[in-house]
């Protein structure tokens, strides 16, 4: 068992849980500031919290409140949550699914899986309160408008496609964590997927054989792929730099690396 973080966090929750009986914290991580399932008096819930306080990890647990209600038919449902001015957090509690995390490596019969949750997502309509969340994180890393002008679009994107956040299990196949969903051009999913699958073990061109199947990608423009790849590489290089104690940056900067060496594109990150 694990504690809640503290007294004021128990009295928040209290209506909604009564007393809590077990919290058990799960093996992936969360960029949240507490993540447990907890056992409680009235029920069972997904908890993930963050301090009230203005920032980027504020906002992301605000956007993912928001957009909720029209991401269910892939993601858990939000129960409840709290939060407030004087509150000291925001807290958000998820129905509980149980699962596991899929597996990309080559070879891997959840990688067909995979490609369907995409293409489920890809079918979402974007909804108005996601209209003014554009995609902005890859622009400082191509060099004009014309270049940014690929990444924008009118989808509901996910943007962390990684193997802990899409999950299958006996009641069926879900993409969680909709921590910083954006607007934007439909093909950044499936083309963060392809990094993903390279980092896994895939050859760049098995990673786009999957990628391939998803339908954002089939439609996209082959020079926005390589701008997106290019783009992606720099960000990698960059914040790998920064972080040098976060072995699975380098890792994924060195997936990168091989995606756009195999575009063609090396110079990109060098």
């Amino acid at each position: 068992m694990t504690e809640l973080p503290d007294e004021h966090f128990r009295e928040l929750i209290r209506p909604y849980t009564g007393e809590v009986a077990q919290v058990h914290v799960p093996k992936q991580g969360f960029t949240t500031e507490f993540a447990a399932v907890i056992d409680s008096e009235k029920g069972s819930f997904f908890i993930k919290a963050m301090f009230n306080r203005p920032g980027g990890r504020r906002d992301s647990i605000l956007r993912e409140r928001a957009v909720n209600p029209y991401v269910q038919s892939l993601s858990p449902r939000v129960l409840w949550s709290v939060d407030g001015d004087d509150a000291g957090w925001i807290i958000l509690a998820f129905e509980v699914i149980n699962g596991r995390s899929l597996n990309f490596e080559p070879g891997s019969s959840d990688l067909p899986l995979a490609v369907d949750l995409l293409n489920r997502a890809a079918s979402l309509e974007l909804p108005d309160v996601a209209r003014d969340w554009r995609e902005d994180r890859w622009d400082p890393y191509v060099s004009s408008e014309e270049e940014r002008a690929f990444f924008r679009g009118d989808s509901l994107l996910h943007t962390d496609v990684n193997p802990s956040n899409l999950v299958v299990g006996n009641a069926g196949a879900w993409l969680i964590d909709w921590s910083w969903p954006t607007r934007g051009a439909a093909f950044i999913d499936p083309a963060v997927f392809a990094v993903q699958l390279v980092s896994a073990g895939h050859s760049p061109q098995s990673a786009e054989g999957w990628a391939s199947r998803c339908t954002a990608w089939a439609n996209a423009d082959p020079k926005a792929i390589d701008v997106f790849a290019a783009a992606d590489l720099r960000m990698y290089r960059a914040v790998a730099a920064q972080r040098p104690d976060q072995a699975w940056l380098a890792a994924m900067a060195e997936a990168a690396q091989a995606w756009a060496d195999h575009r063609g594109i090396p110079e990109a990150g060098r």
